[in-house]
């Protein structure tokens, strides 16, 4: 369904309005763009992308992923994602806690690496279903392609603002190396009475964010200034506009300068929850053999921030890799089980859409 044919976002709803960053005009080094993605990565940590350059591709994206997720159960389950922290390949709706009285997501979606879809169709670390292989040259690697180089632009304005040397977080997040970015497509089914969070509470495991989606759902977590209690806002779906965010690897390398803030998914408001929520997301993460730590060796900002804070957060004694692992492993349901245990249970057991 195009973008005009579906209900508009309730006006009455409580937003957080985000700053506006223009990419056109960034990549082309405005200063007033550097400033405004400075100002937003440092406070929220989440931010309006517009004029991107992968607009072209998302359509043909959103294409690939509804060819992909109305296969048959028993065929999306050939590219399994697995419980043991891989994460490219299928990922079953209700495979992850969405909040502390154990309700499921109700999410499911494709991953799509990034070293896999540029080196297509050699095959990097896993297969992908036709539905998938049919779009990789035309739709998938273009995408990702755009993708990179909208990294690469604002890593150079983190780059500059922290003060490191040159080049610092671009090779840390280098194209040519192995690493556990990938692109997303996301099926979330129409509101149900029994539907409180389509997917639960988290701050994401990457660097940088990239999220296109039309119906609203995506909610950050606030500290309301009166009370200092966390408050759930609603965050705008805007046409045309992609929704960027830091996650967790970048907060942790800036000394937490760069704020990774606590977001989660809830059915659509009003009209919206009749409808299929469909999202697009990039993932960029560091290469696998980043060591994570503040690099407070080279950034005497950085160094600061660091020793003003709890030192233990920004030195998690492991790899971006092993970080990863770790965490695609946490607040999983099948976490126990085998495929051949799943795909006995079938997908209404374990919560995926058919």
């Amino acid at each position: 369904m195009s973008p005009s044919a579906l209900p508009p976002f309730p006006a009455d709803l409580p937003i957080r309005d985000l700053l506006v960053v223009d990419f056109k005009l960034l990549k082309a080094g405005d200063k007033a763009q550097a400033n405004a993605l400075w100002q937003a990565a440092t406070t929220w940590g989440f931010w309006y992308l517009k004029n991107y350059e992968a607009e072209d591709c998302v359509e043909a994206m959103f294409k690939m992923g509804r060819e992909t997720l109305v296969l048959p159960f028993e065929e999306k389950m050939k590219y399994w994602q697995g419980n043991k922290g891989a994460s490219f390949g299928y990922k079953v709706a209700g495979a992850t806690y969405a909040d502390i009285d154990g309700s499921t997501d109700v999410a499911e979606f494709i991953n799509v690496s990034k070293d896999d879809a540029i080196a297509y169709p050699t095959i990097v670390h896993k297969a992908y279903p036709t539905t998938v292989n049919v779009h990789m040259e035309e739709a998938i690697r273009p995408f990702i392609r755009s993708c990179l180089e909208t990294n690469r632009v604002l890593m150079n304005v983190f780059n500059q603002k922290l003060e490191l040397p040159a080049g610092t977080l671009s090779e840390l997040h280098c194209p040519e190396k192995e690493c556990i970015s990938e692109a997303r497509c996301i099926k979330v089914p129409p509101a149900s009475n029994d539907i409180k969070i389509a997917l639960g509470a988290h701050t994401d495991f990457g660097s940088i964010s990239f999220l296109v989606n039309r119906l609203g759902g995506l909610q950050v977590l606030v500290s309301n200034p009166k009370s200092g209690i966390g408050e759930w806002t609603y965050i705008k779906p805007i046409e045309g506009y992609a929704i960027c965010n830091i996650g967790d690897t970048l907060s942790i390398l800036s000394g937490g300068i760069l704020k990774s803030c606590v977001h989660r998914v809830v059915p659509p408001p009003g009209d919206q929850a009749k409808h299929e929520r469909w999202s697009l997301v990039y993932f960029a993460r560091p290469t696998n053999d980043v060591y994570l730590q503040a690099l407070s060796d080279k950034s005497l900002l950085i160094a600061e921030a660091v020793e003003k804070a709890d030192k233990s957060l920004y030195t998690p004694g492991m790899t971006a890799a092993q970080w990863f692992a770790m965490r695609q492993t946490q607040h999983r349901t099948d976490s126990d089980k085998g495929i051949d245990t799943i795909l006995a249970l079938g997908p209404k057991m374990v919560g995926a859409q058919v």
